[in-house]
């Protein structure tokens, strides 16, 4: 390990004594990639988690105690592990057209993304001595470096390692035609370098003569790049201008177009070659004056010019040479943008020696590069990209709109979840589909949870509006009757939901709650609202009542009456969030009821002075509320039911089933335990989603 810093190196010894010696191969590997990752001034832990990667029984030698001692080492680690599965992948279904899918996995799954570099730097020294290895194993090693490696290091704009990973893959995919090409380049070298080198003087002595200090270099040539260019061209070897070419480097801005106007003034210049991208940056921020002129002896000759400051960032990984073009959404990509921008100016940081810096930058990325997109498998391993959130049943509607339409269920990683499960990134989905089938509506529903992706959500929109009215508007008033049903509020007015949302008509109402662009749960809040304005129960307590105070116990607050037990009824059991009213009760204090309770009614109706304004206080406890569902007698109806209610962080306290007369329907009664009235409707709303359910409520 010649290439470590001294102190690195003197820990190492040491920390190795109790390690068996690397595999000859394997030390020549580590120390190939640590020389790359010095060269990229990497810091001293990405160094010493590359050579604990690589050399594992090392690690194994330090123990447990070295990973609480060196958290950030540890979590670069971890990271090279989750880079396994991209491997993997790739080995199971390996084909470049799946490799932009992969590389924006590969960014997911790791969360320091300074494991990139040393990723690149150990496939770097990987590929320097693949020829030791079997054709198989060569071949395999440089396609994942064509479809991940390069790419990626192109991306992030590091060029030291880009340009011969490409080579390399390029040299063991293609060695016909690598070896065609090297063999034309060496022909011509002799003569292209006596050239090169006429050329650097003459240009040397013009810019001297301007009072431009600059350094004029050749530019090395790459295969891999020349071989594109032909491709790209469709043109010989002989016909490329950039084979002759040469790269001035000087001090500011100004210099650079002043050092332009000299080449221009000595060689006669291409008009057509001529690119200024420091007026007009890429879009990935790079920087430079490109230009062609007819050089000596009639020859064509490249000119690159730009600052030093341009050149090293260049050169250090600051500017992304590349941007995507294939697939993906604008969300995804500005996603995937943010991440590579941090990568940036983490390097940056580090090239300049802002240790500090660039460890905050580290520590910001959960919070400045919280993920909004998950990336997750095909059964055939291609990889899809979502947002934030989505379920399988987004993922449906992601592979083909008649695949969502059809959904009637889902697997993760080979165990059937619900339809709006979370998914994760690197997680596998498998559809299920009936052969013929249509959406359902409460999908649209946004607080049952189905659909994240807005695109999704428009497909199914987009169904339903090609029905007729008819149906729309009889599907909304099923909707909207169900949820007013559990709020208490059936046969309500809906006038002010009308005004509120602008609707001439209940029927326009129905109709935008079939088509989603209305919730229900929207149009119950306003009712809800509206009610508690317009009237209130203290209106109906009569002037007889004592001299009035307020008694404020842990869950209620009741006017009028005090040092009473309060205590909730159990004919309607209401919850937090619903309207109630309290009754004062002959010896039991005052009990709380729903203002629909049917009890409530009956003895309100023969004694209207005992009703009491009652308040919601004190949020925190579970309430106990029974449920009745009616469905269709099926296998794992239980089992759904009952992972429903837990996913809803909801309690079951006791559950009892009786067959229906037809003994295709069971019904089930169920004691759940809730916080408050939003958690059970959330509750009924999934349940309701589910195959099979007719019918649920509150019993």
């Amino acid at each position: 390990m010649s290439n470590l810093p001294a102190p690195l190196a003197e820990w190492l010894r040491d920390a190795a004594s109790g390690a068996a010696p690397p595999d000859p191969l394997v030390a020549t590997v580590l120390d190939e990639t640590v020389g790359a990752l010095r060269r990229l001034d990497a810091d001293p832990d990405s160094i010493v988690a590359a050579v604990l990667h690589i050399w594992p029984e090392l690690l194994e030698a330090l123990g447990p105690k070295f990973e609480r001692e060196r958290p950030g080492v540890t979590a670069l680690l971890e990271g090279q592990r989750a880079a396994e599965q991209v491997w993997a992948l790739h080995r199971e279904h390996g084909s470049s057209k799946r490799g932009e899918g992969l590389r924006r996995l590969l960014l997911a799954i790791v969360r320091d993304l300074r494991v990139v570099p040393i990723l690149l730097a150990h496939q770097l020294g990987r590929l320097r001595h693949a020829p030791t290895l079997p054709e198989g194993e060569r071949r395999a090693l440089a396609m994942l470096t064509r479809d991940i490696h390069a790419p990626l290091a192109n991306r992030l704009g590091i060029w030291q390692l880009k340009w011969e990973l490409e080579d390399l893959a390029f040299r063991f995919l293609e060695p016909a035609t690598y070896q065609q090409i090297a063999r034309l380049l060496d022909e011509k070298r002799v003569d292209r370098e006596r050239y090169i080198e006429a050329v650097k003087h003459t240009l040397h002595d013009a810019l001297e003569a301007q009072g431009l200090h600059a350094d004029v270099a050749g530019r090395p040539k790459h295969i891999y790049s020349i071989w594109k260019k032909m491709q790209r061209k469709g043109v010989p070897i002989g016909e490329l201008y950039d084979l002759r070419a040469v790269r001035v480097l000087v001090e500011d801005l100004g210099a650079c177009y002043a050092a332009l106007g000299v080449v221009h003034a000595t060689w006669t210049p291409i008009p057509s070659e001529f690119d200024d991208y420091i007026a007009r940056p890429k879009r990935n921020d790079y920087r430079s004056l490109h230009t062609a002129v007819i050089g000596p002896e009639g020859k064509t000759l490249e000119v690159q010019i730009r600052t030093r400051e341009m050149h090293r960032q260049a050169e250090l990984g600051v500017a992304a040479h590349w941007k995507y073009k294939e697939g993906g959404s604008h969300a995804a990509d500005a996603a995937f943008d943010r991440k590579i921008a941090w990568m940036r100016r983490l390097l940056d940081a580090q090239s300049d020696g802002e240790r500090d810096g660039g460890e905050a930058l580290a520590g910001e990325f959960d919070t400045e590069l919280a993920e909004d997109r998950v990336y997750v498998l095909t059964p055939k391993g291609e990889v899809v990209d979502l947002p934030h959130g989505a379920t399988p049943l987004d993922f449906a509607y992601h592979v083909h709109t008649e695949v969502g339409h059809r959904c009637r269920g889902a697997k993760v990683d080979g165990r059937i979840v619900p339809l709006d499960h979370k998914l994760h990134s690197g997680d596998r989905v498998e559809i299920l589909t009936a052969k013929t089938g249509e959406p359902r509506r409460d999908w649209l529903v946004a607080s049952n949870g189905f659909l994240a992706s807005s695109r999704s959500r428009e497909k199914v929109r987009t169904w339903f509006h090609k029905l007729d009215r008819t149906r729309n508007e009889q599907a909304g008033r099923e909707l909207l009757d169900k949820e007013l049903r559990r709020l208490g509020l059936l046969g309500a007015d809906l006038a002010p939901a009308r005004e509120r949302f602008h609707m001439a008509s209940d029927a326009d109402l129905y109709v935008h709650v079939a088509l989603g662009d209305l919730g229900p749960h929207q149009i119950g809040r306003v009712l809800l609202e509206h009610e508690r304005a317009a009237g209130s129960p203290a209106d109906e307590v009569p002037t007889a009542l004592p001299a009035r105070r307020v008694v404020q116990s842990d869950d209620f607050t009741v006017e009028g009456v005090g040092n009473l037990l309060v205590q909730l009824a159990r004919c309607c059991q209401p919850l937090p969030g619903e309207p109630i009213v309290g009754y004062l009760t002959r010896g039991r204090g005052v009990t709380v009821h729903r203002p629909d309770c049917a009890a409530l009614t009956r003895l309100a109706s023969a004694q209207p002075q005992r009703i009491l304004p009652v308040e919601w206080g004190r949020r925190g406890r579970h309430y106990d509320v029974d449920v009745e569902l009616l469905a269709v007698d099926r296998k794992w109806l239980l089992k759904e039911v009952t992972n429903v209610i837990a996913q809803a962080d909801a309690h079951v306290g006791s559950i009892q089933s009786t067959h229906e007369r037809d003994g295709a329907r069971v019904r089930l009664r169920l004691r759940l335990r809730v916080g408050d009235f939003g958690q059970l409707a959330a509750v009924l709303g999934k349940l309701g989603a589910l195959p099979g359910v007719e019918q649920v409520q509150r019993y």
